[in-house]
């Protein structure tokens, strides 16, 4: 039991009379509140999806009121294990198993605090579109609609296996002292083992092609890899694992992984099929063509068990899982329509095509 939560979270628009008209925005792994905008205290990047959100956007703010929490569990303003115990001292080791599942709870909360009974739309991507799942599996009566992009039903075998190895990369620093890291001095902490687990994952989310086409063998620029040089793409994975390993916590990464690797949207419900057959908000769900993480067949097994979803929607991309994120215009294409769906008009649609097989 945790004594005590907060949650972070920035809003976008206005919310209006009939409070009927909120959308809410589910983060990936390593996201944050903070969706879209420049850099502001609190936030020392831009938007993560920059151009997705806003007036006339994707997500309108002209016409909805669009709330983007950071996840229970985070790092990033949310309680997490680098947060203040009861005692004083950081959760560390202490922090508790916490799964998608109390990841919706907490949120649930954060709506009711807000006063909003409905979502009008939840959409999500990658690790935030199981939280849209699960909302829209939990609490069926309060999701109008959900978009779901380049994510699955339940973690599979290959997925808990990746995750596994980058939780084990951060665990085998020397400096993880346990989970209990936050007394180490300034610069220090588990920052190899967070590279490491790093670069593991953005394998996962960028494509082979991209990879060969972008790098091949081509070595860095100034280094020779026959005598101690980087090839160019290994100077790019060191780029994003430095990014990352400096502005996230160890202990969250390792937190949020493993709520990604025990996702199981059947769990306690009978199975997969039992669980998204609760599912009454209209649904839409969105493949990427290239993505090794996500693979396009889970979509497919979404689509065949969500009783509102017609078909998956691809998007054509050279970039793999993060296609999510890089292709904004088919992206927001697909889920402005999602936003605009009527759930009966889903249904309906579902409908016909079973009577035409």
């Amino acid at each position: 039991m945790l004594p005590g939560v907060r949650i972070a979270y920035q809003t976008w628009g206005r919310l209006n009379g009939a409070r009927s008209n909120a959308v809410l925005i589910e983060h990936a792994l390593t996201g944050h509140s903070h969706a879209t905008g420049a850099i502001r205290p609190g936030h020392p990047t831009p938007g993560w999806w920059d151009g997705m959100v806003g007036p006339g956007s994707a997500v309108d703010t002209d016409r909805f009121f669009v709330v983007c929490p950071n996840v229970l569990g985070g790092c990033q303003g949310s309680t997490g294990p680098s947060s203040p115990a009861p005692d004083g001292r950081q959760w560390g080791s202490r922090w508790p198993l916490t799964t998608v599942a109390d990841q919706v709870a907490a949120e649930a909360v954060l709506a009711d605090s807000l006063g909003i009974s409905r979502w009008a739309g939840i959409v999500g991507g990658s690790m935030g579109g199981f939280r849209a799942l699960e909302w829209a599996v939990a609490f069926p009566e309060r999701v109008a609609a959900v978009v779901a992009v380049a994510c699955s039903a339940a973690a599979t075998g290959e997925q808990i296996a990746l995750g596994a190895a980058q939780m084990l990369a951060i665990r085998a620093d020397p400096q993880f002292a346990g989970g209990d890291y936050y007394d180490a001095p300034p610069g220090g902490g588990p920052h190899v083992g967070m590279g490491i687990a790093r670069r593991l994952a953005h394998l996962s989310y960028r494509s082979e092609g991209e990879l060969q086409q972008r790098f091949g063998r081509s070595p860095q620029p100034g280094e020779r890899p026959l005598t101690g040089g980087r090839y160019a793409v290994e100077s790019y994975l060191d780029h994003h694992a430095e990014k990352l390993a400096r502005r996230f916590d160890a202990n969250t990464y390792l937190t949020l992984t493993a709520a990604m690797n025990h996702f199981d949207i059947g769990r306690r419900r009978g199975g997969v099929a039992s669980a998204l057959s609760r599912v009454s908000a209209a649904a839409t769900v969105i493949g990427i063509d290239s993505d090794r993480l996500y693979r396009p067949w889970q979509q497919e097994e979404l689509v065949r068990l969500l009783p509102t979803a017609d078909r998956v929607r691809v998007v054509l991309s050279p970039y793999g899982h993060d296609g999510f994120l890089i292709e904004r215009d088919q992206v927001g294409a697909l889920v402005r329509a999602g936003l605009t769906t009527s759930g009966q008009d889903r249904v309906s649609r579902r409908v016909e095509h079973c009577r035409a097989r």
